[in-house]
């Protein structure tokens, strides 16, 4: 891992093919296989420097200290797994490529298990106060329904997706862009030490790393790989967010979004999002369930509207009171006439109407009942009463001096 930095897609490339050991073999000799070093520099539209990538993952792996490494890791409670380790989550691999060598894992879950059921909340470190909100309503609801909660432990969404999945007393996993070891932002380290007691903070970075922009761009690709799809809260036209979801598009995951404000600049990339048609419109933990689970057994529940006792009525004596008047009056045969229907129809409708208390009969014919708003009086006992007049002891000496008795 030290031997070159994370997203290496040719020493990825070299990996698959080889093997491990192998590519290892090949940088201490600096000598790459011939049939390698063809596909790369025949089927790619820019061949790469080969000698000059391989003098510097030989300078690397020179300086590289592996069992300094596993010793830092372990002081600090981190275990390392690799590609067919029990906790290796498998869909890593669709990354091809760009999979990581190796991920270092601090927690107490299993980061395999966690990710079976997982969603990514993504969104702008600079979120607003509305941002914050659904980040966090979105991850408790996640994790009250069994979802694991994947985001990047940055300032603003993450951080507020993380501590509601942690106030639903689930796991979440944090993907760092540093090591395992580092607290990435600083202050966030009440934030990760809960995180370690009931999920995982995971990286690909070994140990004493710290992150780079690069770094933060690369790791990018891990969230939206570890989870069944993304939702973005809140993003900005140009913002790591958007980079998460060209990821998870890439990898033919599903891919959500939040509307918010159209005047809102931390909204602009999720409304492009929409737009454009790449992401579904998300405005529920239950509808990204839907978007994200199994047919047929996470649907979401459809929003009614609610019911009125209108509704109830037969489709002839809906047409008889949107018939009569709200004002004045109006005798049967004008009123079905309106409605279009027979008089006997009509004068059944009313009836059954005037019954219910939609309508009262006046001396000019049928209309609208009005609607009395009454307002509840106070009760007697609540009347104003003048306070009680206090009576002075006449056996205790007055407050102030009495100028009359001086």
């Amino acid at each position: 891992m030290r031997a070159t930095d994370v997203g290496d897609t040719i020493m990825g490339r070299l990996v698959m093919q080889y093997g491990a050991a192998a590519a290892v073999k090949a940088i201490r000799t600096r000598t790459l296989p011939p049939e390698f070093i063809a596909a790369e520099t025949t089927q790619r539209d820019r061949p790469p420097d080969l000698t000059a990538r391989l003098n510097a993952w030989y300078a690397r792996l020179a300086a590289a200290n592996p069992i300094a490494d596993l010793e830092a890791g372990a002081r600090s409670g981190a275990r390392l797994i690799t590609p067919g380790s029990p906790e290796w989550p498998t869909q890593l691999d669709q990354l091809g490529p760009s999979r990581p060598l190796a991920l270092w894992v601090h927690g107490a879950a299993d980061l395999r298990y966690s990710c079976l059921k997982s969603v990514a909340i993504v969104g702008a470190r600079a979120a607003t106060s509305y941002g914050m909100h659904i980040a966090a309503e979105f991850g408790v609801g996640l994790s009250e329904s069994g979802w694991t909660v994947v985001s990047g432990g940055a300032f603003g969404v993450d951080a507020a997706a993380h501590r509601g999945a942690l106030a639903a007393d689930a796991p979440t996993v944090v993907v760092l862009a540093c090591g395992v070891d580092v607290c990435y932002p600083s202050s966030h380290d009440t934030l990760f030490n809960a995180v370690r007691n009931q999920g995982v903070v995971i990286s690909e970075c070994p140990p004493g790393v710290h992150p780079t922009r690069a770094r933060f761009l690369i790791r990018n690709r891990l969230i939206a790989a570890l989870s069944r799809g993304t939702v973005v809260v809140e993003a900005a036209i140009r913002s790591g967010a958007l980079n998460t979801a060209t990821h998870a598009l890439t990898l033919n995951r599903h891919l959500g979004a939040v509307p918010g404000p159209i005047t809102s600049d931390m909204s602009a990339g999720c409304h492009r999002l929409l737009r454009e048609r790449k992401a579904v419109c998300i405005t529920s933990p239950e509808e990204m369930i839907d978007l994200v689970g199994v047919i047929g057994d996470d649907l979401a529940t459809q929003n009614r509207a609610p019911v009125v006792p209108r509704d109830k009525l037969n489709e002839p004596t809906k047409r008889v009171l949107d018939a009569i008047p709200a004002r004045g009056g109006a005798g049967p045969a004008s009123i079905a006439v309106a409605a279009g229907i027979g008089l006997d129809a009509t004068l059944s409708a009313l009836g059954g109407l005037a019954a219910a208390g939609y309508i009262e009969r006046t001396t000019k014919g049928w209309r609208i009942r009005k609607q009395v708003t009454s307002y509840p009086k106070a009760p007697e006992s609540a009347a104003l009463e003048p306070p009680p007049t206090p009576h002075p002891d006449p056996t205790e000496p007055p407050p102030f001096p009495d100028p009359e008795h001086d």
